[in-house]
């Protein structure tokens, strides 16, 4: 992490956390000490502590001592109570979406999705979680309901870390580009239909994670 630019220290930080969260920098169990963070940022901790906090409200970290807190383990549970609240959440959002794309925003989702691919076949972890991420929220940002995107945003934070897993542990039937090439075809053919179900797949199709679940006795 990097000193931030002006603004309020607390809600900078709220965010920097949540985007290492979100993209897959930090994995279950991961600790995170409040004081290295706030060495790092040129901070006091008080204003780390008000991020990790509002964090832990949402349930993207956990408090497990007044010195530091931690990515929630991996679980079973946690997984599925994931899974179904972005499929009901970004559902939303996809259809919402169809109603304002265009053309040069197919171009730039077309474009997330050749990233996402190349990056995939060559095995580029970093750039591969970058492209899929960007993909989907170039998609929800479509809806123009910023609400429904923050809670979205909230739930990846609690996704990522299992992510991180996902790509670095468990071998991959599905990597996401065929939904992908689904959810294109809807938008562009105004099909509200299609377009949930191709993200709803999308989402649902990380069986290989339950697998690695069964595989391991976990709940």
């Amino acid at each position: 992490m990097q000193p931030g630019e002006v603004g309020s220290l607390s809600a900078r930080i709220y965010n920097k956390v949540r985007e290492g969260l979100i993209i897959g920098n930090f994995a279950p169990g991961d600790r995170l000490l409040m004081q290295d963070i706030a060495e790092q940022l040129g901070t006091s901790i008080t204003p780390v502590r008000e991020a990790c906090l509002r964090l832990v409200s949402e349930q993207a970290l956990e408090l497990r001592s007044g010195r530091f807190v931690a990515v929630p383990d991996l679980s079973r549970a946690r997984y599925i109570q994931i899974k179904l609240i972005r499929t009901a959440l970004e559902g939303l959002a996809t259809e919402h979406a169809v109603d304002h794309v265009t053309p040069a925003d197919l171009e730039q989702l077309e474009s997330f999705r050749v990233s996402f691919v190349k990056s995939e076949k060559a095995g580029n972890l970093e750039e591969t979680r970058s492209s899929n991420r960007a993909f989907h929220f170039g998609v929800y940002r479509l809806s123009r309901m910023p609400m429904l995107i923050g809670q979205i945003e909230s739930m990846w934070a609690s996704m990522g870390p299992i992510l991180n897993v996902y790509y670095r542990e468990i071998p991959r039937g599905y990597t996401g580009a065929d939904e992908h090439d689904h959810l294109i075809e809807a938008l562009r053919a105004g099909n509200k239909k299609k377009a949930r179900e191709a993200i709803e797949n999308d989402i649902k199709r990380g069986s290989p994670i339950l697998r690695y679940f069964e595989e391991r006795g976990s709940h």
